[in-house]
């Protein structure tokens, strides 16, 4: 019996690249912009929502009131000219991806980047060219952990239904997304979350490095 198809969805931010303190440091200093003190702990606890979940969560402010939109706007121009070009990949990363394609694995993103960041982000990563399908979030409504983005990049890739589906990310929220969505999960701790956080993850990694490191032990069911 031909073995079944693999296909891996990979989060982004934290998992691919080591943006996280970054996007925390951006939504508290855009906060100040507009008067509201936040702590960066605060905010790095809930990096791996998108915005929609995470200002109401961090401020009290629905994401889609007037002034919700204003800050995440704000937000986005100051995350993109302050941290985004300096930010840099978790080793082997474009490695890891040589690494699946070759084994005949899928592979798709879903981050609730908008689609500029994404971009750039897929660029910093080194591995644009090596992405079959992305989602972002001009694909879904809501951001992790609801399974939106993960039921977009799958849909992006055509027929997957009896392929084997896995979430690889870094956060309890991928996780989450991926229990939501009824597919295993990977965990990476690269992204600063500890073992219990991750705790529903089939498999749990330091990042990119060490799956590569233990490819069969990923691979296996």
């Amino acid at each position: 019996m031909a073995a079944r198809q693999a296909v891996m969805v990979f989060d982004v931010d934290g998992t691919l690249v080591d943006s996280n303190d970054a996007h925390a440091r951006a939504w508290v200093e855009t906060l100040r912009m507009f008067g509201i003190e936040r702590d960066v702990a605060a905010a790095r606890r809930l990096v791996g929502m998108g915005g929609d979940k995470l200002l109401p969560a961090l401020a009290g402010i629905e994401a889609e009131s007037d002034l919700g939109r204003r800050i995440t706007e704000r937000r986005s121009a100051h995350f993109r000219r302050t941290y985004l070009d300096s930010l840099r990949p978790f080793g082997d990363t474009r490695a890891l991806f040589e690494a699946l394609r070759a084994r005949g694995v899928r592979l798709a993103v879903a981050s609730y980047s908008d689609q500029q960041d994404l971009d750039r982000l897929l660029e910093i990563a080194a591995v644009s060219d090596l992405i079959e399908r992305r989602a972002s979030a001009d694909d879904a409504h809501r951001s992790k952990p609801d399974p939106d983005l993960i039921r977009a990049a799958l849909s992006h890739l055509g027929d997957v239904e009896d392929a084997t589906v896995t979430m690889v990310g870094d956060t309890p929220y991928d996780i989450e997304a991926a229990r939501q969505a009824g597919i295993r999960a990977i965990g990476f701790r690269c992204g600063g979350w500890s073992d219990g956080a991750l705790a529903g993850a089939t498999r749990i990694f330091d990042g990119p490095a060490d799956m590569l490191a233990q490819l069969d032990r990923a691979l296996a069911a």
